[in-house]
């Protein structure tokens, strides 16, 4: 016996021949009441344990309503009896409403009295099915855009502008179908006419055929239009509004990539769930929203010239407003709130650098090679391929007057290194000038304990050569001034490196201020948050 793999969702039996119950395919989720008394409201409830069916429907128990799928093709208007857009109230805002929908392309549509109690029902059919959140969402902007209040007992609108849900999925508003007790359809002079379902489908095919609404269309409405989304603050509407308003105008000139895509990203991280994703976009999904819509605005193909590196600049701009301090609207708390699981990626770079300079300054010391100036200090760890801005935020680990020794982090006193042979304990040092050649005693000492075979004959056991010393032929006036002029000569060049190397810290130092101011000043809240970010004091660090 074969059994199915995988659970499919029940259906309901529908009545083919009938074309006007085929205009409502949402049947999940309906709404039912019992006919309610004359003078009362229905006492609307949802059942959700099986779909609505036709032949409940043409049963008449109850009066029944549905709600809305993904999809729709019809757009409807509710007017309360009590609403100040009654023509009883206002004889034009009906006609204002219909002139406020036509950028959609809206230009007929169906009336009827919704119940005894002579609310008004406003149909717009079209052809296209179409996104019912960007339905409900266009229409309720060009409304609100044009001065009328969407809220309950006033004017609302089927699909609702559906707002996103933390909690989960959320339902569609729904609205009772046409054609039950007290439903009617109206004529221009707002008066009953014949209501069958077969009149109720030739206005419906009519009106159809005059609504030319297609998703360029909406697409259009809902970037160019002002955004309304309902349950968000005022500030949150506000900061929305000022991104739609820069993305929407699109590319204009050349430069203006790295802003847009900032724009896009970051509205994207923060209101996608709200306008129209399943849930807040992160990772790959935030990369491939942003990148769809960048390529979709205006003046892209024209104007902007990173087509080639498009998702690598994307890619950038995901990673940074994931490490901001921004978060998805609605979300229980700040991700910057949680405690990091371990090292961040910058600090494991830093840790890392820090490692590398330290084992350069170590193997250059073990090989004698380490120098006491700071521009050769600088030139031999570049040459380990270390580059010269990480040297200059680690200056403690190899500049002179930084550099901190082991010693002096500790407070030990760590006894000197034992001499490396006896000429080194008895004072003997290789002589390295020529200036140098005698010891203070006048004695001329013996060279690597050796002794020439004139010098063994004659030797005498006192460590020292008796043979009269050869007379040096320069002065020692004269040698005092070049032993002074290559003092002065090695200062002057230690100041000059010194002065070199400073000089080159402070580049570095005012290409770092530059930055931040410019980032300060950019009008660009990742940009200024960044800017605060390294404005914040860092511990212990040692000014220069």
């Amino acid at each position: 016996m074969a059994v199915a793999s995988t659970l499919q969702r029940p259906t309901f039996v529908k009545e083919l021949d009938d074309k006007f119950l085929a205009l409502w395919p949402h049947r999940f989720d309906y709404i039912f009441s019992p006919h309610p008394d004359p003078g009362t409201k229905p006492q609307w409830q949802t059942e959700t344990r099986h779909p609505l069916s036709d032949r409940l429907i043409n049963q008449g128990t109850y009066l029944y309503g549905v709600r809305f799928g993904s999809v729709t093709q019809y757009a409807m208007l509710d007017i309360d009896s009590g609403s100040p857009y009654h023509p009883r109230r206002d004889p034009l805002a009906i006609g204002r409403m219909c002139e406020a929908l036509e950028p959609l392309e809206l230009f007929q549509h169906l009336i009827l009295t919704s119940s005894d109690s002579s609310g008004l029902h406003i149909y717009f059919p079209f052809e296209t099915p179409l996104p019912s959140w960007k339905v409900g969402l266009a229409i309720t902007t060009l409304l609100e855009n044009k001065g009328f209040k969407v809220m309950p007992g006033w004017l609302e609108v089927f699909p609702n502008a559906k707002a996103y849900n933390p909690a989960g999925d959320s339902l569609y508003n729904g609205h009772r179908l046409p054609l039950q007790q007290g439903s009617y359809l109206l004529n221009a002079d707002m008066e009953p006419i014949e209501s069958s379902s077969f009149h109720f489908l030739n206005n419906w095919e009519t009106a159809t055929a005059h609504n030319d609404i297609i998703s360029e269309t909406l697409e259009l409405v809902i970037e160019q239009a002002q955004r309304k989304i309902y349950r968000v603050s005022h500030k949150a509407e506000k900061f929305l509004n000022d991104l739609n308003t820069e993305i929407a105008v699109g590319w204009t000139g050349h430069g203006q990539t790295n802003r847009l895509l900032g724009r896009v990203t970051m509205r994207a991280y923060i209101f996608g769930h709200i306008l129209g994703a399943s849930e807040p976009l992160t990772g790959d999904a935030l990369i491939g929203h942003v990148m769809q819509t960048a390529q979709s605005l205006p003046g892209f193909t024209l104007w902007c010239r990173h087509h080639n590196d498009l998702e690598a600049k994307v890619k950038e701009w995901v990673r940074c407003i994931e490490a901001s301090h921004y978060f998805p609207y609605g979300s229980d708390k700040l991700p910057i709130d949680t405690a990091p699981a371990g090292p961040s990626w910058n600090e494991r770079q830093q840790a890392e650098v820090r490692e590398r300079i330290a084992k350069a300054v170590k193997d250059l010391q073990f090989t004698n090679n380490w120098p006491d100036g700071i521009t050769a200090r600088f030139d031999r760890l570049t040459d380990q391929g270390i580059s010269g801005s990480s040297l200059y935020k680690h200056k403690n680990l190899w500049h002179p007057r930084f550099m901190v020794t082991t010693a002096e982090e500790t407070g030990a006193d760590i006894p000197p290194n034992p001499p490396g042979s006896q000429r080194e304990a008895l004072g003997f040092l290789s002589p390295t000038h020529s200036s140098q050649a005698y010891c203070e005693n006048g004695c001329n000492p013996l060279q690597d304990n050796r002794l020439t075979a004139i010098e063994t004959d004659k030797k005498d056991g006192a460590g020292c050569n008796n043979t009269p010393a050869p007379v040096s032929p320069v002065p020692p006036q004269v040698r005092q001034q070049i032993q002074q002029a290559i003092a002065t000569a090695q200062t002057e060049r230690k100041v000059q490196q010194r002065s070199y190397i400073d000089d080159y810290l402070d580049q570095l130092q005012l290409n770092f201020e530059t930055e931040t101011a410019r980032w300060t000043n950019s009008e660009d809240p990742i940009f200024e948050a960044e800017a605060k970010l390294r404005q914040k004091p860092k511990g212990k660090d040692v000014e220069r």
